[in-house]
């Protein structure tokens, strides 16, 4: 199948989030202030909950069905559950690459902007330098800079749209992304054996699998109680790994029992989420949940976001082995390719793109 892609579509003007912060440091332009429903001061937080941690060392060879795996496992489980959040630390990648490639996302950013701007994300695309899922031009923005770039398999990068600058940018994209995908194959099987499945299940399914990277800028806004760094959302992928820049302000949140709970950056840790595709996969035991990202007034933040999911040819629905008893079939049958190209042409809504998959509550509880 060939790299989901859709016609651009025109929404006029939208101003870079860092120029503005340059040249008018005390408002905000209109379209990016929230309605009051949407705000952050205005929506319940809690600072008092802390998304779980698995210790990915307690998986090792040595390990393996001893107390220590089991009771990890049971913590993985649960965090699936219960989170569709969990931070892991002793993942293997080392801090060096980890460094490396926060160092060559801020010098990007830092770029004049005529520099960044040769890498132009097209309206109605996800790859490139810009805003991602804007369709109207009354839609509200994020307080945000964005580079997206696909990065397998091989065929779906657009080259034209690699950074020159920084010099290793690529270099080190490459070597990145490679243990990013390393993490991600683990953790499928990590996470297949936390539902008392085959270890391989997900990583078959997954095929030759999609995985693409984006970099996310929060620069500092005068008012952040007005604006979101990026809307409410779940994600499409199957599995998200997230790298928060150390230094940066906190800004990610998590929504837990209708209070949004925020992430604070950890040297050690990447941040795991389940995306839409293994929710539909295992029928809805495991569950994408809706994340956002707020800003700051003074401090700027970097995020390094990471998607990994199934071949666009795969066709996607709820595994047997999890429907049946008092679990029904929850969603349909489709291709994998369609859900993304429904996705990325759709603004952010909280879970709503889900409901793609969804079957309706008349019908007969078998998969169709």
């Amino acid at each position: 199948m060939a790299p989901v892609s859709i016609s651009p579509i025109k929404v006029g003007h939208i101003d870079d989030v860092q120029e503005l912060r340059k040249a008018r440091p005390t408002t905000v332009p209109p379209r990016y202030v929230r309605d009051i429903s949407e705000r952050p001061t205005t929506t319940t937080t809690t600072s008092s909950m802390h998304i779980p941690t698995i210790d990915l060392s307690k998986f090792s060879g040595e390990n393996i069905n001893s107390y220590q795996f089991n009771r990890e496992l049971s913590k993985l489980a649960a965090s699936c559950k219960e989170w569709g959040f969990f931070q892991v630390i002793n993942h293997g990648i080392e801090r060096e690459i980890l460094e490396s490639i926060e160092k060559v996302a801020t010098e990007f950013f830092m770029l004049p902007l005529e520099e960044k701007q040769k890498f132009p994300m097209a309206p109605g695309t996800v790859q490139g330098y810009g805003h991602a899922f804007v369709f109207s031009e009354d839609q509200k923005l994020d307080w945000c800079n964005m580079l997206a770039l696909a990065v397998e398999p091989f065929f779906m990068r657009n080259h034209k749209l690699w950074p020159t600058k920084p010099t290793k940018f690529s270099e080190i994209l490459e070597i990145y992304s490679v243990n990013i995908r390393r993490l991600c194959q683990k953790l499928l099987r990590f996470i297949a054996m936390s539902l008392g499945s085959n270890k391989d299940v997900f990583n078959e399914k997954f095929g030759n699998a999609v995985q693409a990277v984006r970099m996310n800028y929060y620069p500092p806004c005068s008012r952040p109680d007005l604006v979101l760094g990026l809307s409410p959302h779940s994600d499409g992928s199957g599995l998200t790994v997230l790298q928060q820049a150390m230094g940066s302000s906190v800004g990610l949140q998590v929504l837990k029992d209708d209070k949004w709970v925020p992430i604070q950056p950890n040297r050690n840790a990447l941040v795991i989420n389940i995306g839409d595709t293994l929710e539909v996969l295992t029928n809805g035991k495991y569950k994408s949940v809706e994340h956002r990202a707020v800003t700051h007034k003074e401090k700027d933040r970097l995020s390094i976001v990471t998607f990994y999911a199934p071949s666009y040819e795969v066709e996607v629905g709820p595994l047997p082995e999890f429907i049946g008893g008092n679990r029904p079939c929850m969603y349909k049958k489709y291709n994998h390719g369609d859900y993304s190209r429904h996705y990325i042409t759709n603004k952010l809504q909280g879970k709503k793109t889900l409901d793609f998959a969804k079957l309706s509550t008349q019908v007969d509880s078998k998969c169709i």
